[in-house]
């Protein structure tokens, strides 16, 4: 009981992590107009983290190499909740982009340890459930968070959404002291251990597969509200509820892929990549109704997911002597495809309009899922 009490820790935290990181996605409008910035300026909340998290999860890694991981986590909740303060508090858009830099070091360091734990906190055949419950946190945090955030918005300001952030990460730093049990590092991880990773042919797979669909994801999600609002002509409530129904859909995925990513990773790797392409490439055509965007965020949120678990699933195959270093190589680079994916969305929003940026993203999806297929017959 002890190791599963430890996994629903670690699986708030990042719940708390993601819902952090992406929950400017669902208050960009209102952020933006605070600050009186366009959506694809405002789309910097997304690129910044990204960024840094790319950095941060070989550097903190490296460099704490023989900290005891259960220190180093509570460590970075402590961080986490003073970011959501100086975000909840900021006076100027320049303060909410110094706390989403704070992020993205939360970001790097606590995905690269926690993400790999579950071996460790539920040894046995049951691990792979364990690592299943801990990246359900990526779409809890849609279906939960991202839906809350944006109601607690619409009633008392996007601040208030951070200022509960603050809370709960609070009230998650409390959950890892009493549960997590001390966890000494059981390999070291050097920069020339990373190095060796990447020569890795199928590691070398993953990166490419990762690069592609991460960047079609956060290209296009990260302006789903302007384009519900402006393109579907969906309401507050509605566009809640359209968020709430792709987060339940991930949750789905996120269960059915692990089981899945563990048999068979290249056909799962495969469909997750081409179902997240199908539903933002039909979303200009018959997401203009409040029926059509439902019943194709649902498929997007069954696509995206399955993302995480698959790519973390294929990291850990294609270097299963080196899990932790393995996990690294899986946040960095997921990290890092998120800022670009950000930044590249914005800038063709500012351009064109969300609806060019959907379909160009359903194409890069497209490629991912033909790497995922040629490259993943070297992943066992």
């Amino acid at each position: 009981m002890g190791g599963w009490l430890a996994v629903i820790s670690v699986t708030t935290g990042i719940f708390s992590i993601v819902t952090t990181e992406i929950l400017p996605i669902g208050l960009l409008t209102p952020i933006g107009a605070s600050f009186r910035i366009s959506d694809g300026a405002a789309g910097l909340m997304m690129t910044l983290p990204g960024i840094v998290a790319a950095v941060a999860a070989p550097t903190v890694t490296v460099a704490a190499r023989g900290t005891d991981r259960r220190t180093l986590l509570c460590v970075l909740m402590s961080v986490l909740a003073l970011a959501d303060l100086l975000n909840a508090l900021a006076p100027a858009y320049w303060t909410v982009l110094a706390a989403r830099i704070v992020l993205g070091l939360v970001i790097g360091a606590f995905w690269s340890i926690g993400a790999g734990l579950a071996p460790r906190l539920v040894p046995g055949p049951r691990r792979a459930t364990a690592n299943a419950v801990i990246f359900s946190a990526v779409p809890l945090g849609s279906v939960l968070g991202v839906p809350a955030g944006v109601l607690l918005g619409d009633l008392a300001g996007w601040r208030a959404a951070f200022t509960a952030m603050a809370v709960l990460t609070l009230l998650v730093l409390a959950a890892l002291l009493v549960s997590l049990p001390p966890l000494p590092p059981r390999t070291t991880t050097r920069l020339t251990v990373l190095r060796d990773l990447l020569r890795t042919p199928g590691v070398r797979t993953g990166l490419a597969v990762t690069f592609l669909v991460v960047t079609a994801h956060f290209g296009t999600y990260t302006y789903v509200t302007p384009f519900l609002e402006d393109v579907s002509h969906a309401g507050p409530r509605l566009v809640t509820a359209l968020l709430l129904a792709y987060g339940v859909a991930g949750v789905a995925g996120n269960f059915a892929a692990g089981a899945w990513a563990a048999r068979a990773l290249r056909p799962a790797a495969t469909t997750a990549a081409g179902l997240l392409a199908t539903a933002t490439l039909l979303l200009p055509v018959i997401g203009t109704t409040g029926p059509g965007a439902a019943v194709l965020l649902v498929l997007w949120g069954l696509a995206y997911g399955a993302v995480p678990v698959c790519a973390q699933t294929w990291f850990l195959a294609a270097a299963p002597t080196a899990p932790e270093a393995a996990s690294v190589v899986f946040t960095s680079s997921f990290q890092a495809t998120i800022a670009l994916g950000a930044l590249a969305g914005g800038a063709v929003v500012d351009a064109a309009s969300t609806s060019v940026v959907m379909v160009l993203g359903g194409t890069v999806a497209v490629l991912a899922a033909a790497v995922a297929w040629i490259g993943g017959g070297r992943v066992r």
